[in-house]
Protein backbone atom coordinates (compact mmCIF):
# COMPACT_ATOMS: atom_id res chain seq x y z
CA UNK A 1 0.00 0.00 0.00
CA UNK A 2 1.83 3.31 -1.56
CA UNK A 3 2.09 6.56 1.04
CA UNK A 4 2.56 10.05 0.76
CA UNK A 5 5.31 11.04 3.00
CA UNK A 6 5.68 14.68 4.46
CA UNK A 7 8.48 15.73 6.22
CA UNK A 8 9.84 18.89 7.84
CA UNK A 9 8.08 20.81 4.85
CA UNK A 10 9.20 24.31 5.25
CA UNK A 11 8.00 26.98 2.45
CA UNK A 12 7.35 31.06 1.97
CA UNK A 13 7.29 33.02 -1.20
CA UNK A 14 9.79 34.89 -2.06
CA UNK A 15 10.14 38.32 -0.46
CA UNK A 16 7.54 37.05 2.28
CA UNK A 17 8.68 37.81 5.69
CA UNK A 18 5.79 34.29 6.78
CA UNK A 19 6.39 31.00 6.16
CA UNK A 20 3.36 29.30 4.48
CA UNK A 21 4.49 25.73 6.20
CA UNK A 22 7.03 25.62 8.75
CA UNK A 23 8.34 22.21 9.50
CA UNK A 24 4.87 20.39 8.19
CA UNK A 25 5.34 16.41 8.89
CA UNK A 26 2.11 13.95 8.11
CA UNK A 27 1.55 10.25 5.80
CA UNK A 28 -1.42 9.50 4.26
CA UNK A 29 -2.44 6.51 2.10
CA UNK A 30 -2.71 7.57 -1.74
CA UNK A 31 -5.73 4.95 -2.33
CA UNK A 32 -7.54 7.32 -0.04
CA UNK A 33 -10.08 9.72 -0.74
CA UNK A 34 -8.51 12.36 1.25
CA UNK A 35 -11.01 15.98 1.50
CA UNK A 36 -8.49 18.90 2.06
CA UNK A 37 -10.15 21.77 3.49
CA UNK A 38 -8.66 25.11 5.61
CA UNK A 39 -9.09 28.80 5.90
CA UNK A 40 -8.72 30.53 2.97
CA UNK A 41 -4.97 32.09 2.38
CA UNK A 42 -3.76 29.03 4.13
CA UNK A 43 -1.59 27.31 1.64
CA UNK A 44 -4.02 24.34 0.09
CA UNK A 45 -3.47 25.29 -3.46
CA UNK A 46 -0.07 26.26 -2.66
CA UNK A 47 0.70 22.46 -1.19
CA UNK A 48 -0.97 21.09 -4.44
CA UNK A 49 1.24 22.89 -6.33
CA UNK A 50 4.65 22.13 -4.25
CA UNK A 51 3.65 18.44 -4.87
CA UNK A 52 3.59 18.97 -8.65
CA UNK A 53 7.03 20.28 -7.94
CA UNK A 54 6.26 23.97 -9.11
CA UNK A 55 8.18 25.50 -5.92
CA UNK A 56 11.35 25.36 -4.41
CA UNK A 57 11.34 24.27 -0.75
CA UNK A 58 12.94 22.82 2.70
CA UNK A 59 12.01 19.19 3.39
CA UNK A 60 11.24 16.32 1.65
CA UNK A 61 7.61 14.95 0.19
CA UNK A 62 8.33 11.06 -1.14
CA UNK A 63 6.05 8.62 -2.69
CA UNK A 64 6.12 6.37 -5.78
CA UNK A 65 3.11 7.76 -7.30
CA UNK A 66 3.28 10.47 -9.88
CA UNK A 67 0.71 13.51 -9.13
CA UNK A 68 -2.09 14.95 -11.56
CA UNK A 69 -3.62 18.59 -11.35
CA UNK A 70 -7.38 19.50 -11.58
CA UNK A 71 -8.28 22.04 -13.50
CA UNK A 72 -6.07 22.01 -16.59
CA UNK A 73 -4.51 25.46 -17.56
CA UNK A 74 -6.26 26.26 -20.65
CA UNK A 75 -5.01 29.51 -22.97
CA UNK A 76 -6.96 31.66 -25.31
CA UNK A 77 -5.35 29.37 -27.81
CA UNK A 78 -5.95 26.66 -26.24
CA UNK A 79 -10.13 28.01 -26.95
CA UNK A 80 -9.69 27.04 -30.21
CA UNK A 81 -8.60 23.45 -30.20
CA UNK A 82 -10.84 20.46 -29.11
CA UNK A 83 -10.54 18.90 -25.95
CA UNK A 84 -9.14 15.77 -27.37
CA UNK A 85 -6.36 17.50 -28.55
CA UNK A 86 -5.88 18.73 -25.69
CA UNK A 87 -5.92 15.74 -23.85
CA UNK A 88 -2.48 14.57 -24.74
CA UNK A 89 -0.72 18.15 -23.86
CA UNK A 90 -2.80 17.87 -20.29
CA UNK A 91 -1.74 14.26 -19.46
CA UNK A 92 1.41 13.13 -21.82
CA UNK A 93 0.92 8.86 -22.89
CA UNK A 94 -3.08 9.41 -22.43
CA UNK A 95 -4.81 6.78 -24.29
CA UNK A 96 -8.55 8.25 -25.51
CA UNK A 97 -10.63 4.84 -25.24
CA UNK A 98 -10.08 5.21 -21.33
CA UNK A 99 -11.41 8.83 -21.49
CA UNK A 100 -14.22 8.05 -23.06
CA UNK A 101 -14.80 5.38 -20.44
CA UNK A 102 -14.55 7.46 -17.91
CA UNK A 103 -16.87 10.09 -20.14
CA UNK A 104 -19.73 7.95 -20.10
CA UNK A 105 -19.00 7.34 -16.44
CA UNK A 106 -19.83 10.66 -15.83
CA UNK A 107 -23.26 10.34 -17.80
CA UNK A 108 -21.49 12.87 -20.82
CA UNK A 109 -21.36 12.02 -24.51
CA UNK A 110 -18.04 11.63 -25.90
CA UNK A 111 -18.54 13.84 -28.85
CA UNK A 112 -18.14 16.70 -26.05
CA UNK A 113 -14.03 15.66 -26.82
CA UNK A 114 -14.05 16.86 -30.23
CA UNK A 115 -15.83 19.83 -30.04
CA UNK A 116 -13.72 23.58 -29.67
CA UNK A 117 -13.36 24.18 -25.88
CA UNK A 118 -14.51 27.60 -26.84
CA UNK A 119 -17.99 25.85 -27.12
CA UNK A 120 -18.32 24.36 -24.15
CA UNK A 121 -20.05 25.42 -21.25
CA UNK A 122 -18.05 25.38 -17.85
CA UNK A 123 -20.12 22.16 -16.55
CA UNK A 124 -18.93 20.55 -19.78
CA UNK A 125 -15.35 21.09 -19.89
CA UNK A 126 -15.17 20.31 -16.04
CA UNK A 127 -16.71 17.17 -16.86
CA UNK A 128 -13.93 16.37 -19.90
CA UNK A 129 -11.02 17.76 -17.42
CA UNK A 130 -12.46 15.13 -14.88
CA UNK A 131 -12.27 12.68 -17.51
CA UNK A 132 -8.87 13.39 -18.99
CA UNK A 133 -7.56 13.51 -15.14
CA UNK A 134 -8.66 9.78 -14.15
CA UNK A 135 -7.95 7.88 -17.07
CA UNK A 136 -4.15 7.61 -16.26
CA UNK A 137 -2.39 4.79 -13.91
CA UNK A 138 -0.27 4.86 -10.35
CA UNK A 139 -0.96 8.82 -10.03
CA UNK A 140 -2.53 9.99 -6.98
CA UNK A 141 -4.67 12.69 -8.24
CA UNK A 142 -5.18 16.46 -7.05
CA UNK A 143 -8.96 18.12 -7.98
CA UNK A 144 -9.07 21.53 -6.62
CA UNK A 145 -12.80 22.90 -6.12
CA UNK A 146 -14.21 20.74 -9.12
CA UNK A 147 -18.15 22.29 -8.41
CA UNK A 148 -17.25 26.11 -7.96
CA UNK A 149 -19.60 27.57 -11.53
CA UNK A 150 -21.47 24.36 -11.39
CA UNK A 151 -25.17 23.97 -10.82
CA UNK A 152 -27.17 21.43 -8.81
CA UNK A 153 -27.15 18.94 -11.78
CA UNK A 154 -23.57 18.90 -12.26
CA UNK A 155 -22.42 19.09 -8.79
CA UNK A 156 -24.53 15.59 -8.22
CA UNK A 157 -23.17 14.24 -11.45
CA UNK A 158 -19.61 15.20 -9.91
CA UNK A 159 -20.40 14.02 -6.39
CA UNK A 160 -21.77 10.73 -7.69
CA UNK A 161 -18.38 10.33 -9.93
CA UNK A 162 -16.06 10.80 -7.31
CA UNK A 163 -17.74 8.94 -4.50
CA UNK A 164 -17.01 5.78 -7.15
CA UNK A 165 -13.08 6.78 -7.33
CA UNK A 166 -9.88 6.28 -4.81
CA UNK A 167 -6.55 8.01 -5.01
CA UNK A 168 -7.11 11.82 -4.89
CA UNK A 169 -6.80 14.83 -2.57
CA UNK A 170 -9.92 17.18 -2.78
CA UNK A 171 -9.92 20.35 -1.91
CA UNK A 172 -13.17 21.72 -1.27
CA UNK A 173 -15.56 24.00 0.96
CA UNK A 174 -18.75 22.16 0.04
CA UNK A 175 -19.56 20.26 2.99
CA UNK A 176 -22.15 17.96 1.06
CA UNK A 177 -19.72 16.89 -1.46
CA UNK A 178 -17.22 15.88 1.13
CA UNK A 179 -19.79 14.04 3.15
CA UNK A 180 -20.44 12.29 0.06
CA UNK A 181 -17.01 11.29 -1.24
CA UNK A 182 -14.09 11.16 1.20
CA UNK A 183 -12.56 8.91 3.98
CA UNK A 184 -10.03 10.79 5.18
CA UNK A 185 -9.72 14.56 5.80
CA UNK A 186 -6.75 16.63 5.40
CA UNK A 187 -7.20 19.78 7.78
CA UNK A 188 -4.84 22.99 8.06
CA UNK A 189 -5.63 24.42 11.00
CA UNK A 190 -4.67 27.68 12.58
CA UNK A 191 -1.24 26.43 13.63
CA UNK A 192 -0.93 22.59 12.54
CA UNK A 193 -2.12 20.17 9.81
CA UNK A 194 -3.64 16.73 11.01
CA UNK A 195 -5.24 14.20 8.77
CA UNK A 196 -7.99 12.43 10.86
CA UNK A 197 -10.48 9.42 9.42
CA UNK A 198 -13.63 10.02 8.43
CA UNK A 199 -15.91 12.48 6.33
CA UNK A 200 -16.49 16.64 6.92
CA UNK A 201 -19.57 16.25 9.53
CA UNK A 202 -16.66 13.28 11.37
CA UNK A 203 -14.35 16.03 11.76
CA UNK A 204 -16.50 19.31 12.27
CA UNK A 205 -18.47 17.43 15.26
CA UNK A 206 -14.94 16.15 16.65
CA UNK A 207 -13.37 19.81 16.35
CA UNK A 208 -16.13 21.47 18.28
CA UNK A 209 -15.62 19.15 21.24
CA UNK A 210 -11.78 19.76 20.85
CA UNK A 211 -12.32 23.34 20.69
CA UNK A 212 -15.01 23.30 23.66
CA UNK A 213 -12.74 21.08 25.95
CA UNK A 214 -9.83 23.16 24.83
CA UNK A 215 -11.73 26.51 25.72
CA UNK A 216 -12.61 24.67 29.35
CA UNK A 217 -8.46 24.14 30.54
CA UNK A 218 -7.69 27.31 29.00
CA UNK A 219 -10.45 29.00 31.61
CA UNK A 220 -9.61 26.21 34.46
CA UNK A 221 -5.87 27.01 33.96
CA UNK A 222 -6.69 30.82 34.15
CA UNK A 223 -8.35 30.27 37.39
CA UNK A 224 -5.73 28.31 38.69
CA UNK A 225 -2.76 30.71 37.78
CA UNK A 226 -5.02 33.72 39.55
CA UNK A 227 -6.00 31.95 42.75
CA UNK A 228 -2.04 30.75 42.72
CA UNK A 229 -1.16 33.98 42.26
CA UNK A 230 -2.86 35.67 45.17
CA UNK A 231 -1.49 33.28 47.43
CA UNK A 232 1.89 34.02 46.21
CA UNK A 233 1.46 37.76 46.75
CA UNK A 234 0.17 37.16 49.92
CA UNK A 235 2.38 35.26 51.11
CA UNK A 236 5.73 37.22 49.74
CA UNK A 237 3.91 40.32 51.55
CA UNK A 238 3.87 38.13 54.83
CA UNK A 239 7.37 37.39 54.17
CA UNK A 240 8.64 40.42 53.58
CA UNK A 241 6.87 41.88 56.66
CA UNK A 242 8.14 39.50 59.20
CA UNK A 243 12.06 40.08 57.64
CA UNK A 244 11.87 43.26 58.98
CA UNK A 245 11.45 42.64 62.36
CA UNK A 246 14.07 40.00 63.02
CA UNK A 247 16.56 43.22 63.58
CA UNK A 248 15.55 45.90 66.47
CA UNK A 249 12.53 45.71 68.89
CA UNK A 250 11.18 47.42 71.59
CA UNK A 251 11.89 45.45 74.81
CA UNK A 252 8.74 47.90 76.94
CA UNK A 253 6.24 47.07 74.01
CA UNK A 254 7.40 43.50 72.89
CA UNK A 255 8.94 42.34 76.94
CA UNK A 256 7.97 38.45 76.01
CA UNK A 257 11.01 39.23 72.84
CA UNK A 258 14.66 38.28 73.15
CA UNK A 259 17.67 37.99 70.96
CA UNK A 260 17.11 34.35 70.38
CA UNK A 261 13.88 35.04 68.62
CA UNK A 262 15.63 36.29 65.84
CA UNK A 263 16.42 32.90 64.55
CA UNK A 264 12.73 31.59 65.18
CA UNK A 265 11.42 34.55 62.89
CA UNK A 266 14.42 33.89 60.22
CA UNK A 267 13.17 30.48 60.25
CA UNK A 268 9.63 31.25 59.87
CA UNK A 269 10.32 33.83 56.95
CA UNK A 270 12.63 30.93 55.11
CA UNK A 271 9.82 29.08 55.18
CA UNK A 272 7.12 31.03 53.87
CA UNK A 273 9.47 32.50 50.93
CA UNK A 274 10.12 28.73 49.96
CA UNK A 275 6.63 28.24 49.48
CA UNK A 276 6.83 31.64 47.64
CA UNK A 277 8.83 29.72 45.92
CA UNK A 278 6.76 26.72 45.37
CA UNK A 279 3.60 29.12 43.98
CA UNK A 280 5.90 30.27 41.50
CA UNK A 281 6.49 26.95 39.88
CA UNK A 282 3.46 25.95 40.11
CA UNK A 283 2.19 28.73 38.44
CA UNK A 284 5.02 28.26 35.82
CA UNK A 285 4.00 25.20 35.33
CA UNK A 286 0.16 25.84 34.93
CA UNK A 287 0.89 28.32 32.38
CA UNK A 288 2.99 25.82 30.13
CA UNK A 289 0.06 23.40 29.85
CA UNK A 290 -1.96 26.58 28.89
CA UNK A 291 0.41 27.41 26.11
CA UNK A 292 -0.84 26.19 22.70
CA UNK A 293 -4.63 24.91 24.19
CA UNK A 294 -5.81 27.51 21.53
CA UNK A 295 -4.10 27.99 19.14
CA UNK A 296 -6.30 25.65 16.59
CA UNK A 297 -9.82 26.41 17.67
CA UNK A 298 -11.71 28.32 15.74
CA UNK A 299 -13.62 31.36 16.54
CA UNK A 300 -15.98 32.26 14.27
CA UNK A 301 -16.85 36.02 14.51
CA UNK A 302 -20.42 37.54 14.39
CA UNK A 303 -20.72 39.80 11.16
CA UNK A 304 -23.01 42.74 11.46
CA UNK A 305 -25.37 44.24 8.44
CA UNK A 306 -27.43 47.42 8.19
CA UNK A 307 -30.30 46.63 5.89
CA UNK A 308 -32.72 49.32 4.85
CA UNK A 309 -36.74 48.74 5.25
CA UNK A 310 -38.39 49.88 2.11
CA UNK A 311 -41.89 51.57 3.02
CA UNK A 312 -43.29 48.88 0.09
CA UNK A 313 -43.79 45.65 1.03
CA UNK A 314 -43.57 44.17 -2.39
CA UNK A 315 -39.57 44.89 -3.62
CA UNK A 316 -39.82 43.63 -6.74
CA UNK A 317 -42.48 41.98 -9.37
CA UNK A 318 -42.51 39.47 -12.33
CA UNK A 319 -45.49 38.99 -14.57
CA UNK A 320 -45.19 36.47 -17.82
CA UNK A 321 -41.73 38.29 -17.70
CA UNK A 322 -39.57 36.78 -20.84
CA UNK A 323 -35.70 37.93 -21.47
CA UNK A 324 -33.56 37.68 -24.25
CA UNK A 325 -30.23 39.27 -26.23
CA UNK A 326 -29.99 39.85 -29.56
CA UNK A 327 -27.04 39.02 -31.98
CA UNK A 328 -25.43 41.64 -34.36
CA UNK A 329 -27.68 40.47 -37.15
CA UNK A 330 -30.77 41.51 -34.88
CA UNK A 331 -32.26 37.82 -34.25
CA UNK A 332 -33.26 37.67 -30.86
CA UNK A 333 -32.20 34.36 -28.95
CA UNK A 334 -34.35 33.79 -25.80
CA UNK A 335 -33.16 32.69 -22.32
CA UNK A 336 -36.06 32.14 -20.62
CA UNK A 337 -40.36 33.24 -20.89
CA UNK A 338 -43.27 33.65 -19.08
CA UNK A 339 -41.67 34.12 -15.43
CA UNK A 340 -43.84 35.37 -12.56
CA UNK A 341 -43.23 35.99 -8.80
CA UNK A 342 -42.95 38.65 -6.55
CA UNK A 343 -40.11 39.50 -3.61
CA UNK A 344 -41.41 40.65 -0.35
CA UNK A 345 -39.97 42.69 2.24
CA UNK A 346 -37.77 40.66 4.89
CA UNK A 347 -37.48 37.58 1.75
CA UNK A 348 -34.65 36.00 0.57
CA UNK A 349 -35.28 34.83 -2.97
CA UNK A 350 -33.02 32.26 -4.00
CA UNK A 351 -33.12 31.49 -7.85
CA UNK A 352 -32.54 27.93 -9.34
CA UNK A 353 -31.71 26.14 -12.36
CA UNK A 354 -29.42 24.67 -14.83
CA UNK A 355 -26.14 26.40 -15.97
CA UNK A 356 -27.34 28.91 -18.93
CA UNK A 357 -31.19 29.09 -17.98
CA UNK A 358 -31.19 32.69 -16.67
CA UNK A 359 -30.05 33.62 -13.07
CA UNK A 360 -27.81 36.13 -14.10
CA UNK A 361 -29.54 37.12 -16.81
CA UNK A 362 -32.78 37.86 -14.82
CA UNK A 363 -30.39 39.63 -12.03
CA UNK A 364 -28.90 42.10 -14.75
CA UNK A 365 -32.64 42.67 -15.34
CA UNK A 366 -33.40 43.73 -12.10
CA UNK A 367 -30.57 45.50 -11.83
CA UNK A 368 -31.04 47.38 -15.16
CA UNK A 369 -34.42 48.60 -13.61
CA UNK A 370 -33.22 49.39 -10.58
CA UNK A 371 -30.80 51.88 -12.49
CA UNK A 372 -27.78 49.85 -11.90
CA UNK A 373 -25.70 48.94 -15.75
CA UNK A 374 -27.29 48.76 -18.49
CA UNK A 375 -27.34 45.79 -21.43
CA UNK A 376 -28.40 47.81 -24.66
CA UNK A 377 -28.54 44.08 -26.13
CA UNK A 378 -30.90 42.60 -23.47
CA UNK A 379 -34.93 42.24 -24.77
CA UNK A 380 -37.25 41.79 -22.95
CA UNK A 381 -41.46 41.98 -22.42
CA UNK A 382 -43.55 41.76 -19.80
CA UNK A 383 -44.13 43.12 -16.39
CA UNK A 384 -41.11 43.36 -14.21
CA UNK A 385 -41.21 46.14 -11.71
CA UNK A 386 -39.14 47.26 -9.31
CA UNK A 387 -40.10 49.74 -6.30
CA UNK A 388 -39.16 53.29 -6.78
CA UNK A 389 -35.87 54.40 -4.66
CA UNK A 390 -34.62 51.20 -4.07
CA UNK A 391 -31.50 51.15 -3.09
CA UNK A 392 -28.92 47.33 -4.00
CA UNK A 393 -25.99 46.13 -2.91
CA UNK A 394 -24.65 43.64 -5.20
CA UNK A 395 -22.19 41.25 -5.33
CA UNK A 396 -21.17 39.88 -9.27
CA UNK A 397 -19.90 36.40 -9.73
CA UNK A 398 -16.88 37.36 -11.56
CA UNK A 399 -13.46 38.49 -9.55
CA UNK A 400 -11.80 39.55 -12.86
CA UNK A 401 -12.28 43.38 -12.43
CA UNK A 402 -10.83 43.64 -8.88
CA UNK A 403 -7.32 45.28 -8.73
CA UNK A 404 -5.22 47.72 -7.12
CA UNK A 405 -4.73 48.64 -3.39
CA UNK A 406 -7.78 47.88 -0.76
CA UNK A 407 -7.46 51.72 -0.02
CA UNK A 408 -7.99 52.35 -3.39
CA UNK A 409 -11.31 50.14 -4.02
CA UNK A 410 -12.69 51.46 -0.23
CA UNK A 411 -12.25 54.68 -1.81
CA UNK A 412 -14.18 54.09 -5.68
CA UNK A 413 -16.56 52.29 -4.03
CA UNK A 414 -17.59 55.17 -0.66
CA UNK A 415 -16.36 52.73 2.17
CA UNK A 416 -15.12 53.70 5.25
CA UNK A 417 -11.89 52.12 5.39
CA UNK A 418 -11.21 51.84 8.92
CA UNK A 419 -14.47 49.50 9.16
CA UNK A 420 -13.81 47.99 5.74
CA UNK A 421 -10.67 46.71 7.17
CA UNK A 422 -12.01 45.46 10.70
CA UNK A 423 -14.81 43.43 8.71
CA UNK A 424 -12.10 41.85 6.04
CA UNK A 425 -10.26 40.61 9.70
CA UNK A 426 -13.60 38.91 10.94
CA UNK A 427 -14.02 37.37 7.50
CA UNK A 428 -10.22 36.10 8.86
CA UNK A 429 -7.94 37.77 5.87
CA UNK A 430 -4.84 38.52 7.67
CA UNK A 431 -2.81 41.84 8.29
CA UNK A 432 -0.09 40.95 5.99
CA UNK A 433 -2.54 40.98 2.99
CA UNK A 434 -3.81 44.31 3.57
CA UNK A 435 -0.74 45.85 1.83
CA UNK A 436 -0.68 43.44 -1.55
CA UNK A 437 -2.67 44.60 -4.63
CA UNK A 438 -6.24 42.59 -4.72
CA UNK A 439 -5.36 40.77 -7.75
CA UNK A 440 -2.92 38.46 -6.68
CA UNK A 441 -5.21 37.61 -3.76
CA UNK A 442 -6.66 34.10 -3.66
CA UNK A 443 -10.33 33.75 -5.17
CA UNK A 444 -11.58 33.16 -1.70
CA UNK A 445 -9.54 36.29 -0.88
CA UNK A 446 -11.46 37.78 -3.62
CA UNK A 447 -14.82 36.84 -2.95
CA UNK A 448 -14.34 38.25 1.11
CA UNK A 449 -13.69 41.67 -0.78
CA UNK A 450 -16.67 41.72 -2.18
CA UNK A 451 -18.53 40.15 0.64
CA UNK A 452 -17.36 42.76 3.31
CA UNK A 453 -18.26 46.00 0.73
CA UNK A 454 -21.52 44.64 -0.33
CA UNK A 455 -22.06 44.12 4.23
CA UNK A 456 -20.60 47.86 4.41
CA UNK A 457 -23.41 49.14 2.00
CA UNK A 458 -27.18 50.00 3.86
CA UNK A 459 -29.16 48.79 1.02
CA UNK A 460 -33.14 47.75 0.64
CA UNK A 461 -32.08 44.78 -1.56
CA UNK A 462 -28.89 42.41 -1.21
CA UNK A 463 -27.99 40.53 -4.62
CA UNK A 464 -25.43 38.31 -4.14
CA UNK A 465 -24.32 35.98 -7.58
CA UNK A 466 -22.41 32.80 -6.39
CA UNK A 467 -21.06 34.29 -3.27
CA UNK A 468 -19.83 31.30 -1.72
CA UNK A 469 -17.65 30.20 -4.77
CA UNK A 470 -14.02 29.63 -3.26
CA UNK A 471 -15.05 30.60 0.59
CA UNK A 472 -13.72 28.96 3.26
CA UNK A 473 -16.17 26.47 6.13
CA UNK A 474 -15.75 28.67 8.76
CA UNK A 475 -16.87 32.24 6.75
CA UNK A 476 -19.65 30.12 4.92
CA UNK A 477 -20.61 30.00 8.69
CA UNK A 478 -20.33 33.20 9.56
CA UNK A 479 -22.19 34.24 6.67
CA UNK A 480 -25.10 32.06 7.25
CA UNK A 481 -25.58 33.00 11.03
CA UNK A 482 -25.90 36.78 9.81
CA UNK A 483 -28.70 36.03 7.46
CA UNK A 484 -30.49 34.30 9.78
CA UNK A 485 -29.68 37.16 12.50
CA UNK A 486 -30.73 40.44 10.27
CA UNK A 487 -32.89 39.00 7.61
CA UNK A 488 -32.10 41.25 4.77
CA UNK A 489 -34.28 41.18 1.62
CA UNK A 490 -32.19 39.47 -0.24
CA UNK A 491 -31.91 37.54 -4.15
CA UNK A 492 -29.30 34.98 -3.67
CA UNK A 493 -28.11 32.77 -6.40
CA UNK A 494 -25.92 29.20 -4.96
CA UNK A 495 -26.01 25.94 -5.40
CA UNK A 496 -24.67 24.97 -1.73
CA UNK A 497 -27.83 22.99 -1.17
CA UNK A 498 -27.19 22.89 2.72
CA UNK A 499 -26.96 26.69 2.69
CA UNK A 500 -30.22 27.00 0.27
CA UNK A 501 -32.07 24.96 2.44
CA UNK A 502 -31.46 26.68 5.78
CA UNK A 503 -31.98 30.13 4.54
CA UNK A 504 -34.26 30.61 1.30
CA UNK A 505 -37.82 31.32 2.16
CA UNK A 506 -38.84 31.56 -1.63
CA UNK A 507 -37.46 29.46 -4.46
CA UNK A 508 -37.76 30.38 -8.01
CA UNK A 509 -36.98 27.59 -10.36
CA UNK A 510 -35.96 28.52 -14.14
Amino acid sequence: MSQLQVTNLTFCYEGSFDNIFENVSFSVDTNWKLGFVGRNGKGKTTFLNLLLGEYEYTGSINTDKRFDYFPYKISEADKEKTAYELSEEWKPGVESWRVVCEMNSLGTEPELLYRPVKTLSHGERTKVMLAVLFSGENEFLLVDEPTNHLDIEGREMIKKYLADKNGFILVSHDSDLLDAVVDHMLVLNRQSIEVVSGNFTTWWENKEKADAYARSENEKHLKEIGKLKVSADRAGRWADKNEKTKIGFDPIKEPDRCAGTRSYIGAKTKKMQSRVKNFEKRIDREIEEKEGLLNDVENVKDLKLMPMTHHKKCIVECRDFSLGYSDEKGAVKEVFKDIAFQLMNGEILFLNGDNGCGKSSLIKAILQESGVGENPNMITSGRLEVASGLVVSYINQDTSHLSGSLKDYSVKNGLDYSLFLTLLRQLNLERVQFEKKIEDYSEGQKKKVLIAASLLTPAHLYIWDEPLNYIDIFSRMQIEKLIETYKPTMIMVEHDIRFREKLATKIINL
